[in-house]
């Protein structure tokens, strides 16, 4: 893999492992809306982390399925991971505005943290 390709890799996997980061942190005080979207935001970076170093091109989409049909292009494995983006994808955008929609439960919070750790595992041990 060409040092760009691996640098742009990297910026990817880096943002994913904040968003999880800050997921755990906004879990400590209970700003459950938010954890579950920065889950999302580092499963949806993590996914396009591998997309870029296989050199599949992407959509501009926060729907985790359309990424893992990608993933499981050049992986049959990511299909272990449909359910995963089926719990994960709404919370793009479930929690982020004023509607009729209840906060998250902190299981759901810890669920999605406990999804977003183990896709970030599996992908970067698909990495060279």
């Amino acid at each position: 893999m060409g040092d760009d390709k691996q640098a742009e890799v990297e910026k990817w996997l880096k943002i994913s492992r904040r968003d999880l980061r800050s997921a755990r942190t906004l879990l400590k005080d209970l700003i459950l809306e938010n954890v579950v979207f920065h889950c999302q935001q580092s499963a949806e970076k993590t996914l396009k982390a591998y997309l870029v170093h296989q050199g599949i091109v992407f959509p501009k989409t926060h729907d985790l399925d359309v990424l893992l049909d990608l993933c499981s292009q050049s992986d049959a494995d990511f299909r272990r991971w449909d359910d995963a983006a089926d719990v994960l994808t709404p919370y793009a955008t479930q929690f982020q505005y004023p509607l009729d929609s209840l906060e998250p439960e902190e299981e759901d919070a810890q669920q999605a943290i406990d999804l977003a750790a183990s896709m970030l595992d599996f992908v970067v041990q698909r990495l060279p």
